[in-house]
């Protein structure tokens, strides 16, 4: 029968944790491409070419409102980007500094069930610092959408595209969602510095969770885009009828009789409510 030693479980473990991982954003990506309204972020980008295209019609007005959400999220970009610096360098000067303690090994060593070779070692805090130093560079890159998009939607009286500005937004959008996907992978390998067991584990409930997260109902359109509706003839109680056109505007008649002005007005209520 084979059996798998201690150092041999890293072997196993650790590879297939990361399959998964990277299967399912595979499929993520598919969806994201194929059918975006069934996903989390392609909701959220079809929201966005909205917002944009509400903010470019009246531009003079919506100028300030437009840089202030642009550097809102410019803001938690760079507090993410110092984050996962100084979390770089932390792991850095954790394998530069080996320590020397005998007693710090030895409960390290009582921790960890799987490979604790000094190479096995070196490759966790690598890949650890791999995934931060990707969510380093992909939130510089959403900062420099963002701020390209600063000085386009606050350039007045520009003949500028309103998809070209939405590219832009949606760009930036997506080297934000890319940031923080490096989080999520940095977590399960974070976990195998305790052995290959909690890392795998991590990993089906990563998968799981951000199922959970990033799955959305394929039915649901993005907010602000309504099909033209034609709203027929409705009676109400027994005075007349109210006729809701898809422009909006509305007509009253009650055979060749004139209804008091209150009336009017309280049918009106009813009709919006």
């Amino acid at each position: 029968m084979l059996t798998l030693d201690r150092a041999d479980l890293d072997l196993v473990f650790v590879p297939t944790g990361l399959v998964f991982l990277m299967i399912y954003h595979l499929y993520l990506l598919y969806k994201i491409i194929k059918h975006p309204n069934s996903t989390a972020i392609g909701f959220e980008n079809g929201n966005k070419r909205i917002w944009v295209r509400k903010m470019m019609e009246d531009m003079p007005r919506n100028t300030s409102t437009a840089l202030q959400v642009i550097s809102n999220n410019t803001s938690t970009a760079t507090y993410l980007i110092s984050l996962s610096i100084t979390l770089s360098s932390l792991i850095g000067t954790i394998v530069g500094s080996s320590p020397n303690n005998s007693q710090a090994k030895g409960l390290v060593n009582e921790i960890i069930y799987g490979d604790r070779s000094l190479t096995t070692a070196s490759v966790k805090y690598a890949t650890l610092m791999l995934c931060f130093l990707t969510a380093f560079m992909a939130h510089v890159q959403c900062i420099r959408y963002y701020i390209h998009v600063s000085y386009l939607i606050s350039t007045p009286g520009s003949s500028v595209p309103v998809h070209y500005v939405e590219n832009a937004v949606v760009r930036g959008s997506n080297f934000w969602s890319l940031g923080l996907r490096a989080y999520y992978f940095a977590f399960p390998l974070l976990l195998w510095i305790f052995g290959p067991i909690p890392m795998f584990t991590c990993c089906l409930v990563m998968v799981s969770f951000l199922y959970f997260l990033d799955s959305k109902d394929n039915s649901t359109r993005p907010f602000g885009i309504k099909e033209e509706q034609t709203v027929l003839y409705k009676e109400i109680e027994t005075r007349g009828q109210v006729i809701e056109s898809s422009s909006g505007k509305q007509a009253l008649g009650i055979g060749n009789m004139l209804m008091p002005q209150i009336e009017f007005q309280q049918l009106q209520l009813q009709c919006n409510s």
